[in-house]
């Protein structure tokens, strides 16, 4: 799939089993967005190997307590063979789908990318290269190879593999962040970025 042709789509969600006997398939979700999964409509399915979204008609679907997973059914989607044939199959909406968010809100695909600066003195961090869904979501941030948390890092940055963090996305710890300008500045208790 060309970035072009992917750039017109969000991810929300990969089917990852069968649920049952009647044509419900589990779903991971990717999307903060329950309604997502729980309001009846058009969505797109991505098969793999294929680089464009089908529509499919969302019928139902649940939420499944404990698993975090959501329970949904498909339109002509009836058999327990029918659901696994969809396993692997991603589920899409169109970029321009987003909800409107509120205040102290981003998409996860506005984070990624961003450069991580400490807010104190100006030194660059490294890169958010994810998001992680938790209690409070997480930034996994790549080290800047000039960033040092230690003096063996510096020495040897070429032969090790890149070192990543994982942030805190909490106000008190990344009190800016700049979609404009492609910045978070951060203020970490100590030891957070030591290895």
């Amino acid at each position: 799939m060309t970035n072009d042709k992917l750039d017109e789509w969000l991810e929300i969600g990969k089917i990852v089993s069968p649920q049952g006997l009647s044509g419900e398939v589990r779903v991971y979700p990717d999307s903060d967005f329950p309604e997502r999964f729980e309001v009846p409509g058009k969505r797109w399915l991505l098969r793999a190997g294929e680089t464009q979204p089908q529509p499919i008609e969302l019928l139902s679907g649940r939420y499944m307590d404990g698993k975090n997973l959501y329970i949904l059914k498909l339109a002509g989607v009836e058999t327990r063979e029918q659901a696994e044939a969809l396993r692997g199959c991603k589920l899409m909406v169109p970029a321009s789908d987003r909800p409107e968010l509120g205040e102290d809100e981003y998409h996860v695909l506005d984070l990624v990318g961003l450069s991580v600066f400490m807010q104190t003195s100006g030194e660059l961090v490294g890169t958010v290269v994810d998001v992680i869904a938790a209690g409070n979501d997480l930034l996994e941030v790549e080290f800047d190879p000039l960033f040092a948390t230690d003096k063996e890092q510096t020495q040897t940055t070429k032969e090790k593999p890149k070192k990543t963090v994982l942030i805190p996305f909490v106000k008190a710890i990344a009190p800016v962040v700049d979609l404009q300008s492609g910045r978070i500045e951060i203020t970490p208790p100590p030891g957070l970025l030591e290895i």
